[in-house]
Protein backbone atom coordinates (compact mmCIF):
# COMPACT_ATOMS: atom_id res chain seq x y z
CA UNK A 1 0.00 0.00 0.00
CA UNK A 2 1.19 3.80 -0.99
CA UNK A 3 1.08 5.58 1.89
CA UNK A 4 3.24 8.80 0.55
CA UNK A 5 2.82 12.11 2.02
CA UNK A 6 0.93 14.89 -0.80
CA UNK A 7 -1.04 17.84 -1.46
CA UNK A 8 -4.50 17.13 -3.41
CA UNK A 9 -7.60 19.59 -4.11
CA UNK A 10 -11.03 18.41 -3.60
CA UNK A 11 -13.92 20.81 -4.03
CA UNK A 12 -16.88 19.99 -2.19
CA UNK A 13 -20.13 21.99 -1.32
CA UNK A 14 -21.30 22.24 2.67
CA UNK A 15 -23.72 24.58 4.24
CA UNK A 16 -22.35 26.81 6.99
CA UNK A 17 -24.72 27.83 9.89
CA UNK A 18 -23.68 31.37 10.27
CA UNK A 19 -24.92 33.36 12.92
CA UNK A 20 -27.70 35.03 10.28
CA UNK A 21 -28.58 32.17 9.34
CA UNK A 22 -29.51 30.76 12.45
CA UNK A 23 -31.65 33.93 13.80
CA UNK A 24 -32.92 33.66 10.74
CA UNK A 25 -34.57 30.01 10.84
CA UNK A 26 -35.34 31.01 14.86
CA UNK A 27 -37.21 33.56 13.14
CA UNK A 28 -39.34 31.59 11.17
CA UNK A 29 -40.63 29.34 13.80
CA UNK A 30 -41.35 31.98 16.07
CA UNK A 31 -45.39 32.69 16.91
CA UNK A 32 -46.66 36.22 16.65
CA UNK A 33 -46.30 36.96 20.25
CA UNK A 34 -42.60 35.40 20.42
CA UNK A 35 -41.23 37.74 17.23
CA UNK A 36 -42.74 41.10 18.99
CA UNK A 37 -41.20 39.77 21.97
CA UNK A 38 -37.72 39.30 19.73
CA UNK A 39 -37.99 42.78 18.05
CA UNK A 40 -38.29 44.53 21.77
CA UNK A 41 -35.38 42.77 23.04
CA UNK A 42 -33.78 43.61 19.86
CA UNK A 43 -34.74 47.45 19.97
CA UNK A 44 -32.76 47.45 23.63
CA UNK A 45 -29.53 46.09 22.33
CA UNK A 46 -29.84 47.95 18.67
CA UNK A 47 -30.50 51.99 19.13
CA UNK A 48 -30.87 51.84 15.21
CA UNK A 49 -33.79 49.94 15.58
CA UNK A 50 -37.25 51.65 16.17
CA UNK A 51 -40.10 49.89 17.41
CA UNK A 52 -43.57 51.36 17.01
CA UNK A 53 -46.38 48.53 18.68
CA UNK A 54 -49.93 50.01 17.24
CA UNK A 55 -51.43 48.15 20.21
CA UNK A 56 -49.96 50.14 22.63
CA UNK A 57 -52.06 53.27 23.28
CA UNK A 58 -50.30 56.91 24.77
CA UNK A 59 -51.74 57.78 27.98
CA UNK A 60 -53.16 61.37 27.57
CA UNK A 61 -54.40 62.59 31.57
CA UNK A 62 -56.70 65.29 29.96
CA UNK A 63 -58.52 62.34 27.49
CA UNK A 64 -58.51 59.60 30.68
CA UNK A 65 -59.90 62.37 33.45
CA UNK A 66 -62.37 63.07 30.99
CA UNK A 67 -63.34 59.25 30.24
CA UNK A 68 -63.26 59.02 34.22
CA UNK A 69 -66.05 61.71 34.40
CA UNK A 70 -68.39 59.57 32.69
CA UNK A 71 -67.99 56.30 34.31
CA UNK A 72 -68.87 56.81 37.43
CA UNK A 73 -70.52 53.52 37.91
CA UNK A 74 -67.33 51.84 37.18
CA UNK A 75 -65.53 53.13 40.59
CA UNK A 76 -65.70 50.05 42.43
CA UNK A 77 -64.87 48.70 39.58
CA UNK A 78 -60.84 48.06 41.61
CA UNK A 79 -62.68 46.65 44.22
CA UNK A 80 -64.26 43.94 42.90
CA UNK A 81 -61.14 42.77 40.74
CA UNK A 82 -59.54 42.81 44.04
CA UNK A 83 -62.55 40.51 45.05
CA UNK A 84 -61.81 38.50 42.83
CA UNK A 85 -58.12 37.53 42.83
CA UNK A 86 -57.89 33.83 43.85
CA UNK A 87 -56.24 32.48 47.58
CA UNK A 88 -53.69 29.89 47.71
CA UNK A 89 -54.46 26.21 48.31
CA UNK A 90 -53.06 26.38 51.79
CA UNK A 91 -55.30 29.70 52.35
CA UNK A 92 -58.34 28.13 51.12
CA UNK A 93 -57.93 24.80 53.63
CA UNK A 94 -56.75 26.82 56.72
CA UNK A 95 -59.31 29.15 55.87
CA UNK A 96 -62.06 26.21 57.06
CA UNK A 97 -59.87 25.53 60.60
CA UNK A 98 -61.23 26.64 64.16
CA UNK A 99 -57.49 28.01 65.17
CA UNK A 100 -58.80 27.70 68.72
CA UNK A 101 -59.27 23.94 68.67
CA UNK A 102 -55.70 23.12 68.32
CA UNK A 103 -52.65 23.36 69.80
CA UNK A 104 -49.57 25.62 68.38
CA UNK A 105 -47.51 22.28 67.58
CA UNK A 106 -50.77 20.58 66.15
CA UNK A 107 -51.55 23.49 64.08
CA UNK A 108 -47.74 23.74 62.77
CA UNK A 109 -48.32 19.90 61.68
CA UNK A 110 -51.40 20.76 59.69
CA UNK A 111 -49.80 23.19 58.18
CA UNK A 112 -46.80 21.86 57.00
CA UNK A 113 -49.24 18.69 56.08
CA UNK A 114 -51.48 20.98 53.63
CA UNK A 115 -48.07 22.39 52.17
CA UNK A 116 -46.92 18.94 51.06
CA UNK A 117 -50.21 17.97 49.32
CA UNK A 118 -49.55 17.39 45.75
CA UNK A 119 -51.39 18.17 42.88
CA UNK A 120 -54.30 15.70 43.54
CA UNK A 121 -55.24 16.84 46.95
CA UNK A 122 -52.88 13.77 47.77
CA UNK A 123 -50.59 13.80 50.81
CA UNK A 124 -47.71 11.26 49.66
CA UNK A 125 -45.26 11.40 52.19
CA UNK A 126 -45.39 8.68 54.97
CA UNK A 127 -46.73 9.88 58.32
CA UNK A 128 -43.60 7.97 59.94
CA UNK A 129 -41.51 10.50 57.66
CA UNK A 130 -43.41 13.43 58.57
CA UNK A 131 -42.97 12.66 61.90
CA UNK A 132 -39.15 12.48 62.05
CA UNK A 133 -38.98 15.22 59.75
CA UNK A 134 -41.17 17.27 62.54
CA UNK A 135 -39.60 15.76 65.69
CA UNK A 136 -43.19 15.33 66.89
CA UNK A 137 -45.40 11.85 67.72
CA UNK A 138 -46.78 9.84 65.19
CA UNK A 139 -50.08 9.90 66.86
CA UNK A 140 -50.11 13.48 66.53
CA UNK A 141 -49.44 13.34 62.73
CA UNK A 142 -52.28 10.92 62.21
CA UNK A 143 -54.82 13.12 64.45
CA UNK A 144 -53.91 15.95 61.97
CA UNK A 145 -54.16 14.34 58.58
CA UNK A 146 -57.41 12.84 60.20
CA UNK A 147 -57.99 16.84 60.79
CA UNK A 148 -57.48 17.75 57.05
CA UNK A 149 -59.69 14.82 55.84
CA UNK A 150 -62.74 16.25 57.41
CA UNK A 151 -62.20 19.76 55.13
CA UNK A 152 -63.34 20.48 51.82
CA UNK A 153 -63.41 19.11 49.22
CA UNK A 154 -64.07 15.58 50.04
CA UNK A 155 -61.23 13.40 49.50
CA UNK A 156 -58.81 16.28 50.32
CA UNK A 157 -55.68 14.72 52.36
CA UNK A 158 -56.37 11.15 51.31
CA UNK A 159 -53.14 8.83 50.88
CA UNK A 160 -53.62 7.13 47.73
CA UNK A 161 -57.20 6.83 44.86
CA UNK A 162 -58.85 4.07 47.26
CA UNK A 163 -58.50 6.18 50.49
CA UNK A 164 -59.70 9.44 48.52
CA UNK A 165 -63.15 7.18 46.80
CA UNK A 166 -63.88 5.71 50.44
CA UNK A 167 -63.47 9.71 52.60
CA UNK A 168 -66.07 10.80 49.44
CA UNK A 169 -68.55 7.44 50.03
CA UNK A 170 -68.59 8.22 53.70
CA UNK A 171 -68.88 12.00 53.52
CA UNK A 172 -71.90 11.80 50.71
CA UNK A 173 -73.87 9.69 53.29
CA UNK A 174 -73.43 6.66 50.70
CA UNK A 175 -72.57 4.20 53.21
CA UNK A 176 -73.23 0.92 51.70
CA UNK A 177 -72.10 -1.75 53.34
CA UNK A 178 -71.35 -3.77 49.78
CA UNK A 179 -69.33 -0.89 48.25
CA UNK A 180 -67.02 -0.28 51.00
CA UNK A 181 -66.18 -3.94 51.14
CA UNK A 182 -65.65 -3.76 47.61
CA UNK A 183 -63.26 -0.60 47.83
CA UNK A 184 -61.32 -2.03 50.90
CA UNK A 185 -61.12 -5.48 49.47
CA UNK A 186 -61.50 -5.64 46.02
CA UNK A 187 -60.23 -2.54 44.70
CA UNK A 188 -57.72 -3.55 42.11
CA UNK A 189 -60.20 -6.07 40.85
CA UNK A 190 -62.97 -4.04 40.61
CA UNK A 191 -60.62 -0.88 38.90
CA UNK A 192 -59.88 -3.39 36.07
CA UNK A 193 -63.47 -5.27 35.05
CA UNK A 194 -62.96 -8.28 36.83
CA UNK A 195 -65.82 -8.61 38.26
CA UNK A 196 -67.04 -12.16 38.10
CA UNK A 197 -64.62 -12.54 40.45
CA UNK A 198 -65.70 -10.65 42.92
CA UNK A 199 -69.33 -11.32 42.05
CA UNK A 200 -68.66 -15.03 42.93
CA UNK A 201 -67.03 -14.31 46.23
CA UNK A 202 -69.29 -12.28 47.64
CA UNK A 203 -72.33 -14.45 45.54
CA UNK A 204 -73.97 -10.89 44.32
CA UNK A 205 -75.10 -10.31 40.54
CA UNK A 206 -73.24 -8.40 38.29
CA UNK A 207 -76.07 -5.16 37.97
CA UNK A 208 -75.35 -4.55 41.49
CA UNK A 209 -71.56 -4.52 41.13
CA UNK A 210 -72.27 -1.92 37.80
CA UNK A 211 -74.77 -0.42 40.36
CA UNK A 212 -72.07 0.89 42.42
CA UNK A 213 -69.38 1.43 39.40
CA UNK A 214 -72.00 3.88 38.54
CA UNK A 215 -72.02 5.52 41.79
CA UNK A 216 -68.19 5.54 42.02
CA UNK A 217 -67.68 7.30 38.99
CA UNK A 218 -69.69 9.82 39.63
CA UNK A 219 -67.18 10.85 42.66
CA UNK A 220 -64.09 12.90 41.99
CA UNK A 221 -60.49 11.29 41.58
CA UNK A 222 -58.60 14.20 42.18
CA UNK A 223 -60.43 16.66 44.63
CA UNK A 224 -57.56 18.84 44.63
CA UNK A 225 -57.87 20.19 41.06
CA UNK A 226 -61.24 21.84 42.43
CA UNK A 227 -58.31 24.29 43.73
CA UNK A 228 -56.74 25.25 39.97
CA UNK A 229 -57.29 28.43 39.38
CA UNK A 230 -56.10 29.06 35.95
CA UNK A 231 -56.72 32.22 33.89
CA UNK A 232 -57.88 31.87 30.52
CA UNK A 233 -55.23 31.58 27.91
CA UNK A 234 -56.32 33.33 24.60
CA UNK A 235 -55.40 32.18 21.58
CA UNK A 236 -53.94 34.52 19.19
CA UNK A 237 -54.21 33.39 15.37
CA UNK A 238 -51.14 34.18 13.34
CA UNK A 239 -53.08 33.79 9.86
CA UNK A 240 -57.03 34.49 8.98
CA UNK A 241 -58.34 32.73 6.37
CA UNK A 242 -61.79 34.33 4.96
CA UNK A 243 -64.35 32.76 2.41
CA UNK A 244 -64.17 35.54 -0.28
CA UNK A 245 -66.75 34.60 -3.52
CA UNK A 246 -66.32 30.60 -4.59
CA UNK A 247 -62.96 30.20 -2.86
CA UNK A 248 -60.54 31.58 0.19
CA UNK A 249 -58.29 34.20 1.18
CA UNK A 250 -55.26 34.40 3.30
CA UNK A 251 -53.90 36.72 5.03
CA UNK A 252 -51.61 37.29 7.89
CA UNK A 253 -52.25 38.94 11.44
CA UNK A 254 -49.60 41.38 11.51
CA UNK A 255 -51.54 43.80 13.49
CA UNK A 256 -49.96 42.77 17.02
CA UNK A 257 -46.22 42.42 15.48
CA UNK A 258 -44.31 46.01 16.09
CA UNK A 259 -43.34 47.72 13.14
CA UNK A 260 -39.76 48.44 12.77
CA UNK A 261 -37.89 51.43 11.40
CA UNK A 262 -34.55 53.02 11.26
CA UNK A 263 -33.52 55.67 14.10
CA UNK A 264 -32.15 57.85 10.99
CA UNK A 265 -31.79 60.89 13.86
CA UNK A 266 -28.95 58.60 16.05
CA UNK A 267 -27.25 57.11 12.80
CA UNK A 268 -26.57 60.66 11.82
CA UNK A 269 -24.90 62.20 14.73
CA UNK A 270 -22.74 59.50 15.29
CA UNK A 271 -21.67 59.19 11.15
CA UNK A 272 -19.34 62.44 12.23
CA UNK A 273 -17.20 60.63 14.46
CA UNK A 274 -13.52 60.08 13.21
CA UNK A 275 -13.35 56.98 15.96
CA UNK A 276 -13.02 53.98 14.02
CA UNK A 277 -14.71 51.82 16.86
CA UNK A 278 -17.96 53.74 16.71
CA UNK A 279 -17.72 53.30 12.52
CA UNK A 280 -17.68 49.60 13.35
CA UNK A 281 -20.42 49.56 15.78
CA UNK A 282 -22.23 51.61 13.40
CA UNK A 283 -22.15 49.27 10.33
CA UNK A 284 -22.48 46.12 12.52
CA UNK A 285 -25.90 47.62 13.90
CA UNK A 286 -27.30 48.57 10.12
CA UNK A 287 -26.11 45.29 8.60
CA UNK A 288 -28.29 43.75 12.09
CA UNK A 289 -31.16 45.67 10.88
CA UNK A 290 -31.33 45.07 7.57
CA UNK A 291 -30.76 41.03 8.33
CA UNK A 292 -33.82 41.62 10.42
CA UNK A 293 -36.00 43.24 7.85
CA UNK A 294 -35.13 40.79 5.46
CA UNK A 295 -36.02 37.57 7.96
CA UNK A 296 -39.14 39.29 8.59
CA UNK A 297 -40.16 39.52 4.95
CA UNK A 298 -38.69 36.41 4.31
CA UNK A 299 -40.97 34.81 7.53
CA UNK A 300 -44.22 36.32 6.03
CA UNK A 301 -43.78 35.59 2.56
CA UNK A 302 -42.94 31.51 3.45
CA UNK A 303 -45.79 31.47 6.18
CA UNK A 304 -48.39 32.61 3.57
CA UNK A 305 -47.09 30.70 1.15
CA UNK A 306 -47.51 27.65 3.28
CA UNK A 307 -51.15 28.16 4.81
CA UNK A 308 -52.31 28.83 0.91
CA UNK A 309 -50.95 25.53 0.56
CA UNK A 310 -53.11 24.31 3.12
CA UNK A 311 -56.12 25.83 2.14
CA UNK A 312 -55.60 24.35 -1.30
CA UNK A 313 -55.42 20.82 -0.83
CA UNK A 314 -58.11 20.98 2.47
CA UNK A 315 -60.98 22.70 0.46
CA UNK A 316 -63.35 19.98 1.32
CA UNK A 317 -62.30 20.76 5.35
CA UNK A 318 -63.48 24.49 4.78
CA UNK A 319 -66.45 24.07 3.23
CA UNK A 320 -67.96 21.03 4.89
CA UNK A 321 -66.09 20.67 8.20
CA UNK A 322 -63.78 18.59 10.23
CA UNK A 323 -64.56 15.31 9.20
CA UNK A 324 -63.69 16.23 5.83
CA UNK A 325 -59.90 16.72 6.52
CA UNK A 326 -57.72 14.95 3.70
CA UNK A 327 -54.45 12.82 4.09
CA UNK A 328 -51.71 15.30 4.28
CA UNK A 329 -48.09 15.69 4.86
CA UNK A 330 -45.57 18.20 5.33
CA UNK A 331 -43.10 16.14 3.13
CA UNK A 332 -46.16 16.83 0.45
CA UNK A 333 -46.08 20.89 0.62
CA UNK A 334 -42.42 20.51 0.78
CA UNK A 335 -42.35 19.54 -2.71
CA UNK A 336 -45.14 21.59 -4.13
CA UNK A 337 -43.17 24.41 -2.50
CA UNK A 338 -39.76 23.84 -3.27
CA UNK A 339 -38.45 24.18 0.41
CA UNK A 340 -37.27 21.91 2.51
CA UNK A 341 -39.42 19.61 4.71
CA UNK A 342 -38.01 21.44 8.28
CA UNK A 343 -38.54 24.82 6.44
CA UNK A 344 -42.59 23.83 6.60
CA UNK A 345 -42.08 22.26 10.10
CA UNK A 346 -40.76 25.49 11.03
CA UNK A 347 -43.09 27.42 9.51
CA UNK A 348 -46.45 26.11 11.43
CA UNK A 349 -44.35 25.48 14.86
CA UNK A 350 -47.31 26.53 17.73
CA UNK A 351 -49.08 28.87 14.90
CA UNK A 352 -52.75 29.45 14.51
CA UNK A 353 -55.15 29.70 12.16
CA UNK A 354 -58.48 31.70 12.20
CA UNK A 355 -61.23 30.25 9.57
CA UNK A 356 -65.11 30.39 9.08
CA UNK A 357 -65.41 27.13 11.06
CA UNK A 358 -63.12 27.72 14.03
CA UNK A 359 -59.30 28.65 14.75
CA UNK A 360 -56.85 25.88 14.53
CA UNK A 361 -53.29 24.86 15.15
CA UNK A 362 -51.52 24.80 12.18
CA UNK A 363 -50.15 21.24 12.72
CA UNK A 364 -53.39 19.81 13.28
CA UNK A 365 -53.75 19.72 9.68
CA UNK A 366 -51.20 17.41 8.94
CA UNK A 367 -52.47 13.74 8.92
CA UNK A 368 -51.15 10.34 7.97
CA UNK A 369 -52.88 8.37 5.35
CA UNK A 370 -54.98 5.70 5.31
CA UNK A 371 -55.62 3.49 2.38
CA UNK A 372 -59.30 2.44 1.75
CA UNK A 373 -60.05 -0.81 -0.49
CA UNK A 374 -60.82 1.36 -3.62
CA UNK A 375 -57.58 2.34 -3.53
CA UNK A 376 -58.34 5.88 -2.25
CA UNK A 377 -56.96 7.14 0.94
CA UNK A 378 -58.02 9.11 4.10
CA UNK A 379 -56.62 10.30 6.66
CA UNK A 380 -56.20 9.35 10.59
CA UNK A 381 -58.27 12.12 12.53
CA UNK A 382 -61.57 10.54 9.94
CA UNK A 383 -59.98 6.95 11.14
CA UNK A 384 -60.50 8.29 14.49
CA UNK A 385 -63.78 9.85 14.05
CA UNK A 386 -65.29 6.57 12.72
CA UNK A 387 -64.05 4.50 15.52
CA UNK A 388 -65.53 6.95 17.79
CA UNK A 389 -68.52 6.89 16.32
CA UNK A 390 -68.65 2.86 16.18
CA UNK A 391 -68.11 2.82 20.18
CA UNK A 392 -70.69 5.46 20.63
CA UNK A 393 -73.60 3.51 18.94
CA UNK A 394 -72.17 0.14 20.15
CA UNK A 395 -74.19 -2.55 22.12
CA UNK A 396 -72.97 -1.70 25.89
CA UNK A 397 -73.53 -5.49 26.40
CA UNK A 398 -71.53 -6.65 24.33
CA UNK A 399 -69.04 -3.83 23.01
CA UNK A 400 -67.06 -3.92 19.96
CA UNK A 401 -63.14 -6.08 20.19
CA UNK A 402 -60.67 -4.30 18.31
CA UNK A 403 -60.53 -7.11 15.91
CA UNK A 404 -64.65 -6.36 15.07
CA UNK A 405 -63.60 -2.58 14.95
CA UNK A 406 -61.09 -3.56 12.14
CA UNK A 407 -63.79 -5.53 10.34
CA UNK A 408 -66.43 -2.95 10.60
CA UNK A 409 -64.33 -0.17 9.18
CA UNK A 410 -63.42 -2.38 6.48
CA UNK A 411 -66.91 -3.60 5.08
CA UNK A 412 -68.77 -0.59 5.95
CA UNK A 413 -66.40 2.05 5.14
CA UNK A 414 -63.79 0.74 2.94
CA UNK A 415 -61.20 1.47 5.78
CA UNK A 416 -58.20 -0.92 5.90
CA UNK A 417 -56.31 -0.40 9.03
CA UNK A 418 -54.28 -3.07 11.39
CA UNK A 419 -55.58 -3.86 15.02
CA UNK A 420 -52.92 -2.20 16.44
CA UNK A 421 -54.01 0.69 14.79
CA UNK A 422 -56.98 0.83 16.01
CA UNK A 423 -55.45 0.09 19.30
CA UNK A 424 -53.38 3.02 19.14
CA UNK A 425 -55.76 5.68 17.76
CA UNK A 426 -58.57 3.96 20.72
CA UNK A 427 -55.70 5.14 23.29
CA UNK A 428 -54.92 8.52 21.98
CA UNK A 429 -58.84 8.99 21.89
CA UNK A 430 -58.82 8.13 25.67
CA UNK A 431 -61.58 5.05 24.94
CA UNK A 432 -60.84 1.96 27.30
CA UNK A 433 -60.95 -1.31 25.70
CA UNK A 434 -63.71 -3.56 24.97
CA UNK A 435 -63.46 -5.61 28.73
CA UNK A 436 -63.33 -2.28 30.56
CA UNK A 437 -66.49 -0.33 28.39
CA UNK A 438 -68.74 -3.68 29.07
CA UNK A 439 -71.88 -2.74 31.40
CA UNK A 440 -73.59 -5.57 32.97
CA UNK A 441 -77.48 -3.69 33.00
Amino acid sequence: MDLKAGLWQQQTLKLAMTQELTQAIALLQYSAQELTSFLENKALENPLIKVENNNIQPINPLIDRNRRKHTKNTENEWIEQIAAKTSSVEEQLISQLKMQKYSSKQLRVIKYLIENLDVNGYLSSEPKEISEQLGVPLELVEESIIVIQALEPAGIGARDLQECLLIQIERENLEDDLALTILTQYFIPFAEKKWKQIAKELQIPLQKIQEIFDTIQQLNPRPGALFEQESSSYIIPDAIVERVGEGFSVRLCDDIIPKISFNDNYYKSFTSSQDAQVGRFLQEKVQDYQWILRSIEQRKETLTRVVSKIVEKQIPFFEKGREYLVPMTMKEIAVELDIHESTVSRAVKEKYVQTPIGTFSLKSFFTSTIQTVSNESTSSSQVKNAIASLIETENKQRPLSDQEIVEELKKCQGIVVSRRTIAKYRDQLGIPSSSKRKRFD
